[in-house]
C-alpha cells in the first residue's frame, strides 16, 4: 500500500458514494447509464472470485464487498425502484454494451498471465473495466444535460484510474521486478477514454459554467 493506491481506492469509493447519494436522496438516475452500471457489476463479480477462497487483508475484503454490494444496488435502483426507474432515459441509453463483453472475454483467453479460470476472469475484468465507461460517456454526449453529481461521479471515476497509474509508476521504481503489462495497458486505455471528458470538466470549472459535452 502507498499513498497513490490509497488515494485511488478512496476516490473510487467516493465516486460510488456520490452516485448512490444522487439516486437515494434525489430519487433520480437521470444521466446515468444502466449499461455502464451493469458492466461494472460484471467487472466486480469476475474480479473478486477470490473473495471466498483467499484472504489478503480486512481492508481488501471490505473494499471488495463494498464495490460488489454498491454495484448491484445501483443496478437494482435503476431497474426496480418504483420511483428511480421512471427517470431512467432508456431511449438515449442505447449503447450495445453486450458487444463489449465477448471481445474482452476472447482477449482475456488469448492474452493473460496464466491460463487458469480465475486468472482469465481477472484479466477479463481488467479489459472490460477499461471500456465499461463508454455507454456512460455516449449517454452524456447525447443528453448534453449533465447535473453536478453526475459530472462529479464520472470525474472521480476517471481520477481513480489516473491515481492508480501513479501507483503503478511508484511501485515500478520502488519494488524489484514489478511489471504488469496487461494491467498497465488496460489502465492507460481506460484513462485515455476520459481525456475528452476531463477537458470539458475543467473548462466548465474554470469558467464557472454548466458542464456540457459536444454532441
Amino acid at each position: 500500500m502507498n499513498i497513490f493506491r490509497l488515494a485511488g481506492d478512496m476516490t473510487h469509493l467516493v465516486s460510488v458514494l456520490v452516485l448512490l447519494l444522487k439516486i437515494h436522496t434525489i430519487k433520480s438516475c437521470a444521466g446515468i447509464s444502466l449499461k455502464t452500471q451493469e458492466l461494472y457489476a460484471l467487472v466486480f463479480v469476475t474480479r473478486y472470485l477470490d473473495i471466498v477462497t483467499d484472504f489478503i487483508s480486512l481492508y481488501n475484503t471490505v473494499m471488495k464487498l463494498i464495490f460488489l454490494g454498491s454495484s448491484f444496488s445501483i443496478v437494482w435502483y435503476i431497474r426496480r425502484h418504483k420511483i428511480v426507474r421512471r427517470s431512467y432515459d432508456k431511449d438515449q441509453d442505447t449503447f450495445r454494451h453486450y458487444f463489449l463483453v465477448l471481445p474482452c472475454l476472447v482477449l482475456a483467453i488469448l492474452i493473460n498471465h496464466k491460463f487458469t479460470f480465475k486468472e482469465i476472469m481477472w484479466t477479463f475484468s481488467l479489459y472490460l473495466e477499461a471500456v465499461a465507461i463508454l455507454p456512460q460517456l455516449v449517454l452524456l454526449q447525447r443528453t448534453r444535460n449533465i447535473d453536478n453529481l453526475t459530472g462529479q461521479y464520472v470525474f472521480l471515476l476517471g481520477a481513480y484510474r489516473a491515481l492508480y497509474i501513479l501507483n503503478w509508476i511508484y511501485r515500478h521504481y520502488t519494488e524489484p521486478h514489478y511489471v504488469h503489462w496487461i494491467t498497465w495497458i488496460a489502465g492507460i486505455v481506460q484513462t485515455l477514454l476520459y481525456a475528452d471528458f476531463f477537458y470539458y470538466y475543467f473548462q466548465s470549472w474554470k469558467n464557472n459554467v454548466k458542464l456540457q459535452l459536444p454532441a
